[in-house]
């Protein structure tokens, strides 16, 4: 056996059809094309047009909706915080944070930030950055002596979107100065108030 002589075995394999070999060959002139031009080309869709029928992305059904600008956040219940701990993928002495999770193979993405709530029971002394926790998961790490660090997403302040500032004060509304377009137009409405009291004092 020689590599020149090797051939695939008979059906495997079909004979390609012959295009654009005049009409009478069936597949002539457009070559079962059907178009000339832009649709003759291939990769066009032309606004996905099917031909009349419905098409796809209008058949499909659309539910739900999804924001742009959506954070996805990693969930860790206390439990399996204590598990890592006893199983040594933790070190209770350092400061705990989405990386040193993801190292530890406790977590598989980072993702936005880490969320901490409180299923399970949590008995080690640890110290936790997240951007978010529970009240019973804040709860549970208080009482065994921990402490959970709040992180802010760059780019958040949320402060403001209570309406306050970081010492807890009312944020004022700046008043805007009314535009100079706004300004004439009330000065020409002014004078043509006073000119009406005027010619009406004259023919009194």
């Amino acid at each position: 056996m020689k590599l020149n002589e090797l051939r695939n075995r008979p059906g495997s394999t079909h004979t390609r059809k012959v295009l654009g070999r005049g009409i009478g060959s069936g597949l002539g002139k457009t070559s079962g094309r059907g178009v000339k031009g832009q649709k003759a080309r291939t990769g066009v869709a032309v606004k996905g047009f099917e031909g009349g029928q419905m098409p796809l992305f209008r058949r499909l059904p659309k539910r739900g909706f999804v924001a742009i600008a959506r954070k996805d956040f990693v969930e860790l219940n206390i439990g399996k915080l204590q598990a890592a701990v006893d199983a040594g993928r933790i070190d209770a002495g350092k400061t705990i944070t989405v990386a040193g999770l993801v190292e530890a193979g406790v977590l598989r993405h980072a993702f936005t930030g880490l969320r901490i709530l409180g299923d399970g029971e949590l008995k080690a002394k640890l110290t936790i950055e997240a951007v978010h926790a529970s009240k019973t998961a804040l709860a549970a790490i208080e009482k065994a002596g921990g402490s959970v660090k709040i992180l802010t997403l760059p780019g958040a302040d949320p402060h403001k979107a209570r309406g306050k500032t970081a010492d807890g004060k009312k944020i004022e509304k700046k008043k805007v100065a009314p535009k100079k377009g706004a300004e004439k137009v009330a000065r020409s409405e002014k004078k043509s108030a006073a000119k009406k009291t005027k010619t009406k004092g004259k023919k009194a």
